[in-house]
């Protein structure tokens, strides 16, 4: 039996009101939850790149916002018409999708066509998806769905994956996107098979992921290109077969002398001469899949193309969440996938500090705690 859900719902959230000021935890009140939704309370939610991107003019996102989008919790209250999840759920919270159109109905919820409104605005298509402040002004409240930088959420049920009760909850989040992201790069997008080279350029939570993801499907070169130093360290520990300084000279050269012209490559820079340097690299029917925003035009010699290669654009891994995190969750409990490794928990009052800290690479996934 599912608990009622209440009209309105008091929560503290940290708020984004300013593209330069730092977050600020405050009081809010939301709705409950409606129609096809769910009320989560947050046991802990990641902090990732794109959670910054409000601070950037390159979206149309509605300030002030509550972000977060890597959230995990237990559910308190389910509204109309939900399925499948019910109060004392434990869960991880995905990506919003329509579950109607046409790619939602083909198993790739991240490239519904309704994915940018849905999960980049603050709020839902229509407009609607606010809390209130003290002062009763509005306050985005639907950043993928969740804005889990909170102690409760409002989320929509299809976008929650049930997760088993003996986990540790408030660590599950980053599996709902960053982590979701760089591993299904490997194993839905590229499909990867035992046996390939991979180089993964940038090695944060998902190009970390991605590197995870290549060991535990069985690629037996897996060369991972960072700048720093530690990084390429905690890759050769986590799976890497062989690390490249992202700033030396000759980075295609060195890729094709370790693999001979590399089967796959994942890019999590955006940096348009990495992306070029990595097609390069592949064989002639390799593929190149690139994660996240470009920073700039990429030109891609078009021969390269001719003569086989792909390059593509990944969407959160291309992931069907309720089916892959579970996966992902048992690569964990295997020891195949030691995502705990990059996890440091922060109050959510100390975001601030978290988000210093990812910023200067300290840290690789900062989770906040809600109090």
């Amino acid at each position: 039996m599912t608990a009622a859900p209440s009209a309105t719902v008091a929560a503290r959230a940290a708020v984004l009101r300013s593209r330069t000021l730092p977050f600020r935890v405050e009081d809010v009140v939301l709705d409950g939850p409606g129609t096809g939704e769910v009320l989560v309370r947050v046991a802990g939610t990641g902090l990732c790149h794109t959670d910054l991107l409000p601070r950037t003019d390159r979206l149309a996102i509605a300030l002030p916002l509550i972000a977060g989008h890597e959230g995990a919790g237990t559910v308190l209250a389910t509204g109309t018409g939900v399925t499948g999840v019910a109060a004392g759920d434990h869960v991880v919270m995905s990506f919003d999708s329509c579950g109607t159109c046409r790619a939602c109905l083909a198993a790739r919820p991240a490239n519904c066509s309704t994915f940018f409104p849905r999960n980049l605005t603050g709020r839902r298509p229509d407009g609607t998806g606010t809390a209130r402040d003290a002062g009763g002004g509005e306050v985005s409240a639907h950043w993928f769905g969740q804005s889990s930088f909170a102690t409760h959420a409002v989320v929509p049920a299809r976008a929650l994956v049930p997760v088993s009760g003996e986990l540790p909850l408030d660590l599950l989040g980053p599996l709902g996107c960053g982590f979701q992201t760089g591993a299904g790069a490997i194993v839905n997008s590229l499909a990867v098979r035992a046996g390939s080279s991979v180089v993964v350029a940038g090695t944060g939570a998902v190009g970390l992921a991605a590197v995870m993801a290549a060991r535990a499907v069985g690629a037996t070169v897996i060369v991972a290109v960072d700048v720093r130093p530690a990084r390429r360290k905690l890759a050769e520990e986590l799976g890497a077969t062989h690390t490249l300084d992202g700033h030396a000279d000759g980075l295609t050269e060195q890729i094709l002398e370790i693999t001979g012209g590399a089967d796959h490559a994942v890019d999590t820079t955006g940096l348009p001469p990495v992306i070029t340097a990595l097609v390069r690299s592949l064989h002639s029917h390799g593929s190149c899949g690139l994660v996240g925003v470009q920073h700039g035009d990429l030109t891609v010699d078009p021969l390269l193309i001719a003569a086989g290669r792909t390059v593509k654009g990944i969407i959160e891994g291309d992931a069907v969440p309720r089916l892959f995190v579970p996966h992902l969750i048992t690569l964990w409990q295997q020891g195949r996938f030691p995502f705990d490794r990059l996890v440091r928990r922060y109050p959510l009052d100390e975001i601030d500090r978290a988000e210093r800290d990812v910023a200067s690479g300290e840290v690789v996934k900062a989770v906040l705690i809600p109090s």
